[in-house]
Parts: C-alpha cells; structure tokens; sequence
C-alpha cells in the first residue's frame, strides 16, 4: 500500500476498538489502552512500517490524536507503558544492536546455489530470522537441506516457528550461538554489524563453509573488506554477497 495509506488505516482500525470498546462500557484505561497496543503491533510489521520513522507514526497516530482531542484524562499512567512494553518484547535490549525486521525480499536467493553449491544434507542456517522471510528464501533455495532459524525476540520467534513449520526455530542469541556446525550461515544485518559478523564467522566456521549477506558487504573492524566469492544483484539493484571467510 502506497504511503501514507498503512498508517492511516491504522488509525481508524484503533479508533474503531476504542469505539467498539466504548460501546461495550469496558474500563478506561482499556479503551485507550488496547487500541494504543494494537497499533504498537501493527507498527512493528514491515509490509505496513519498513521505517523507523514509519513505526513510530504509526504506533503514535492514535495515542496523539487522544491527547490532541484532550480524552483519556482518566486513564491510569502506567496504562501508556503498554505499547513499550510490546515493543520491549519484540525489540529486547540486548537485541538493538542488531538490525530490526527488515524481510529478505521474495526470490532474492533464488540464484544463490549457482554461487554457493550445497549437498542435499547441508545444515544452513539464518542468524537473526526475524519473521522467517529468509528462511523461507533459503527453503526455496536449497529444498533439502536442513533449516535453522535463530532469533532472540520471542514474539517473532513464535511467528517465524509457524511460518515455516520445516525449520528449526529457537531463540537464541545469534552471537552466543554456535556456527560451526553450518555449511551456510544466512545474514541481513547492518553495515554496523558486520565486522563483529566476520570476526565470528572467522573464528568459527568451518573451512570451505559460506557466509552470505543481503545487501551489506563484509567490512572488518579496520574497515578492510572479506574476499567475496560471488556478488549478485537483486531486479531491485540490492546485492547479495558471497563468501568463504574460512579457507
């Protein structure tokens, strides 16, 4: 949907459960609490808010239309921490660092085998899967190899874990967990975060496995970049970058 059209639906889907709520004489602080988190939920999806400032018109729209019309003079303080608690949630502190929900676009490791062959048995795995679009790219990609997402946000976890029923899914801490045992490791981080990528794929992965990142190129700490095995450009012109950070 064409900007700024999410949002302002958004906006009439929270000022309809305020209404609806309302009507059914339900307590104060939910009238203006529930619609508050459902657009606090609805901001943190990427087909309707792909931006940080998008989620936070989003999120803010109904809230700031209360206060500008003077309501919820009767609504208890910590009713308002609701939406920064569901953000808590999906965006755990220790998780900021990290890139946010941003999905691996349909068909953009389509020609990934080409430039990175795996046996049928290879272990891949997606660090940091978010809501499972890139394992889903990846399922496509390699159909028989065996899956692993990792994601510390429990609620995409949940999400991601039934979107893509042929994977292992768990939470985990990405950076803690263990890559050695991949034949692939799958990334869409940020270019803030991808020395501290190499230096772990480097100390980790076994010779001759891939690293693959979207869109990103792997930049060491003194900003030298990893060899690339292959480069490859999405329609959209986003490159998908190859590598063997080990032998």
């Amino acid at each position: 949907m064409p900007w700024p059209l999410p949002a302002l639906l958004t906006w009439a889907l929270a000022w309809g459960l305020c209404l609806a709520l309302r009507l059914a004489a339900a307590p104060s602080w939910a009238v203006l609490a529930w619609p508050t988190a459902l657009g606090a939920l609805l901001a943190l999806w990427p087909r309707l808010a792909a931006t940080p400032w998008r989620r936070v018109f989003v999120a803010g729209g109904f809230p700031l239309s209360v206060l500008a019309l003077g309501q919820g003079s009767g609504l208890p303080a910590w009713a308002w921490l609701a939406p920064l608690a569901l953000l808590l949630l999906a965006y755990p502190v220790n998780a900021w660092r990290d890139a946010p929900v941003f999905p691996t676009p349909k068909g953009a490791l389509a020609d990934l085998p080409q430039h990175a062959p795996l046996p049928e048995t290879a272990r891949i795995l997606d660090a940091g899967c978010g809501l499972g679009d890139g394992l889903a790219e990846l399922h496509r990609a390699y159909p028989q190899a065996q899956l692993q997402g990792i994601e510390w946000s429990w609620p995409w976890r949940l999400v991601c874990g039934l979107r893509c029923p042929w994977a292992t899914v768990r939470r985990a801490d990405m950076w803690a967990a263990d890559w050695s045992g991949f034949d692939l490791v799958y990334l869409f981080q940020r270019p803030e975060s991808m020395p501290r990528a190499i230096d772990k794929a480097r100390r980790e992965m076994k010779p001759g496995a891939w690293l693959v990142s979207l869109e990103f190129e792997a930049l060491d700490s003194r900003g030298v970049p990893l060899p690339a095995q292959a480069r490859f450009k999405l329609p959209n012109g986003r490159p998908v970058w190859v590598y063997r950070p080990v032998g």
